[in-house]
Order: structure tokens, then sequence, then C-alpha cells
């Protein structure tokens, strides 16, 4: 209940969230059970290996990212932590997620660390598409310019995007609490973040169906659940 007081009392909360998150909205995560890297190569999606095979890296991307994204659809936890923004306790959501679940459930500060599928850039003119105009039944789609169209995600080899990765930190340092949910804790730069948000104050509460690297010594919570019956049961105390 402790907990659940200090998710209702909050003033500057923020979700962290990780593809535990989207699972059961049918997205698979990348590692551990059912992961995709114990099935595909990741190396479709290392920058070098994308500029120097277009078409195959597309073939891939289509594949395993493109439909089941795009058929998804937000669960609890998304609309719950949406409503925890629109409530006014919440300032935002950090995600490495790439799927556009917090926006479809209604969240309207998310900041996606990792990028995102629903947009794509010309790799030769920089001109930006929304990946619904974009018809993905001849691999690689290209721009009007001939330019091969790259998705907005994080590639192995590429950096944060600098606006989300600045806003992140900002919503970190300012947080009270931190709702960590659906992830291990082990990719950097991000898994950084609720130590930052910690070491500036905030109380962390973990939402995961195993521990994690933040559950002995970061967080202050821990409930070994699936998110949308931790989310759930949050409901009915808000």
């Amino acid at each position: 209940m402790q907990a659940i007081n200090l998710i209702k009392n909050a003033r500057r909360g923020v979700a962290f969230t990780g593809a535990g998150v989207s699972v059961e909205s049918g997205i698979p995560p990348f590692t551990g059970r059912g992961g995709l890297w114990n099935t595909y190569d990741p190396k479709f999606i290392e920058l070098d290996f994308f500029y120097e095979n277009p078409k195959r890296s597309w073939e891939e991307m289509k594949k395993i990212f493109f439909t089941c994204m795009n058929e998804a659809l937000p669960n609890k936890a998304h609309q719950m932590i949406a409503a925890l923004e629109t409530r006014g306790g919440f300032a935002g959501v950090i995600t490495q997620n790439i799927d556009g679940l917090h926006q479809k459930a209604g969240s309207k500060n998310v900041q996606e660390f990792h990028g995102t599928i629903k947009k794509m850039h010309c790799i030769n003119c920089g001109r930006v598409y929304q990946t619904d105009d974009v018809n993905l039944d001849s691999l690689p789609p290209v721009c009007s310019c001939g330019g091969v169209l790259k998705p907005d995600f994080v590639f192995y080899g590429e950096g944060i995007p600098p606006a989300a990765y600045q806003n992140s930190v900002e919503l970190a340092q300012n947080a009270d609490v931190v709702l960590v949910v659906g992830t291990a804790g082990q990719v950097m730069p991000a898994c950084s973040l609720p130590l930052l948000a910690k070491q500036h104050g905030a109380k962390i509460i973990e939402v995961n169906t195993q521990p994690s690297a933040y559950t002995d010594g970061v967080s202050d919570f821990f409930f070994r659940q699936k998110a949308t019956e931790f989310f759930a049961e949050l409901e009915k105390h808000l």
C-alpha cells in the first residue's frame, strides 16, 4: 500500500519502460525467454550492415518488426501509465520500446530513448516519412530522390537521439517517483536513468516478472508480477 500511495501522491512521477510492458500486447522481447535474438541474428540492424545490405536488412526488419508492431494494441499497463499522466501526477514516460504503444494509449510526453518504428528518413536527403505512408511491398523502400529509407529506431552502432537523451535525463533528475516496468536494466545508457533518479532522491517502484539489475540496491519496492496485473490492481486504488 505504501507504493500505491507514492504513486497516487507523486508530483513529478516518471514511468521507465522496457520490452516487458509490450509483451502482453503480443510483441516479443529481444532477449530472454521467447526473445527475438534467440531466433534471429541481430546483425541486420547493425548500422554498417544496413548500409551495405539494405535489401537484406529490410527483409528481416519487415518480417520481425513491422507486421507485429503495426498490429499490436496497447494493454492495461500502457493505458494506466497514460492515465497517470492525465491525472497530473506523472510528468511522462521514458521508454526503450520502439512500438509507439504508449502514444496509442494516450501518453503525451513520451521520450523514445531508442527511437521509433513509426517514422523513417532518407539516408540520402534526410526527408522524413511517416511509416504508415510508406509502401513496404517493394524492399528496400526508397525516397522520391532515390535514397534508401531507414527506420528511425536506434541501430547497433548508432547514437541515442540527442533530444530524447537530454529530455530523459531531465525527467529522471526531477522525478520524485519512478515506475520501472518490464526491463532487465542491462542496456546502456538507458539503464542508468533509474539510478540517476535514485541519486536525486526519487523512490523506485519496480514491476517485473523476474528480478532485474535494479531489484537489489536500487528499487525501493519490487512487485514480481506481470505489468497488466500490477496496473489492474493500481486502477482499483485510483
